[in-house]
């Protein structure tokens, strides 16, 4: 997969440890990539560590906030490629920690631009953000990679300051360097082994487990729910397009890509929610408070640029999404199937389906 360009390659990651670098090391481990893991320390029920990947690559705790250290990393992994993934990931925490918010998301982007600015060899980085990024005017349609960065709380703003500063670094030390630089903007994520507070699916399958029923503080608010998979599959075929840049100074792929789901997928709460009782049956209590934080209502992403330029599109349909989720969790709860080798076999098996999927729609990522 991937024009096989990751096998025997270095691939420096930060954030490793968290839900969505623990399935993207998972998957650059079976593509026969080095993983170089840069992050903060795991938790103990991560999906990281129920995988027991620290054995299996490069794991190096540290802070995204510490330049030199971030330097260092880089400059000693000299990776072929670069995936940016470290970040304070949560709206409502962004609201209690507003400085470490700005701090990891904002200075820790930039941190690792400054390591690479510095680099000699070719590499290809994907710096990761969110569809959070965009300043959101509630609009019915698709926020496309030209609209205004923004942001009202503490989180998506910080998004929106790392989407200028990746552009201000691109155009201002990039335009003729041996390191290629993209941006990466993905909606709602879900996927087994996420156990983030104060995210629906994780809040659904710690009550589902409990036999309590499932708080639900804004049902009727729309997200472009899409499979983890998803915009891993968008991040490393877009990593594999930098790559193959010959001339950086005239390289559409040094710019930012969304990656979002199907149409049908961006759906409510709610629907969400119902959806997940499908497949583990249960009940769902609405806990929505009028005086509750601000999130955003309405997001949904356009995702033709990487249809066009990367042709990349997503794989899995919205009831897919939810049931493949719901089968690791579920596993994930059996005492006779929840071993890290199992789990890990699981995981495996659930990018193999994946990718066998996107082979019947000829992608060309997923093409042998």
């Amino acid at each position: 997969m991937f024009g096989g360009i990751y096998r025997g390659k270095t691939v420096w990651l930060s954030g490793h440890t968290g839900f969505k670098g623990a399935w993207l090391s998972r998957w650059l481990l079976d593509l026969g990539a080095k993983v170089v893991g840069f992050s903060l320390a795991p938790e103990p029920k991560s999906l990281f560590t129920k995988l027991e990947l620290s054995g299996r690559l490069d794991h190096q705790i540290g802070d995204i906030r510490n330049l030199e250290a971030v330097r260092k990393s880089i400059h000693a992994a000299n990776p072929d490629f670069v995936f940016h993934l470290a970040a304070q990931p949560l709206v409502r925490l962004s609201y209690e920690i507003p400085v470490e918010t700005y701090a990891t998301n904002v200075m820790g982007t930039i941190h690792v631009l400054e390591a690479l600015r510095s680099l000699k060899n070719p590499a290809a980085a994907v710096m990761v953000t969110t569809d959070k990024c965009y300043e959101n005017r509630e609009w019915l349609h698709a926020y496309r990679e030209e609209d205004s960065m923004g942001g009202y709380d503490p989180y998506s703003s910080s998004k929106g300051m790392a989407e200028l500063a990746i552009n201000s670094y691109r155009r201002s030390y990039f335009k003729n360097h041996a390191v290629t630089v993209a941006s990466a903007r993905a909606g709602n994520v879900i996927g087994g082994g996420d156990w983030a507070l104060d995210r629906i699916v994780p809040d659904c399958i710690r009550a589902l487990t409990s036999g309590q029923a499932i708080p639900v503080r804004n049902k009727i608010a729309s997200r472009p729910w899409q499979h983890v998979l998803e915009p891993l599959s968008g991040y490393l075929a877009l990593g594999w397009a930098l790559s193959k840049v010959s001339d950086p100074r005239h390289s559409a792929f040094q710019s930012a890509f969304n990656f979002g789901p199907r149409l049908d997928s961006n759906r409510t709460v709610a629907d969400l929610v119902v959806e997940i009782l499908k497949s583990w049956p249960g009940q769902w209590s609405d806990q929505s408070d009028p005086h509750a934080l601000h999130e955003a209502t309405l997001l949904n992403l356009a995702t033709d640029k990487a249809f066009h330029l990367l042709q990349w599109s997503p794989v899995w349909n919205f009831s897919e999404t939810v049931k493949q989720t719901v089968v690791w969790y579920q596993q994930n709860a059996d005492p006779a199937h929840h071993s890290a080798e199992q789990l890990s076999q699981l995981t495996s098996s659930q990018i193999k389906t994946y990718s066998l999927t996107a082979r019947t729609m000829a992608l060309p990522w997923s093409l042998l």
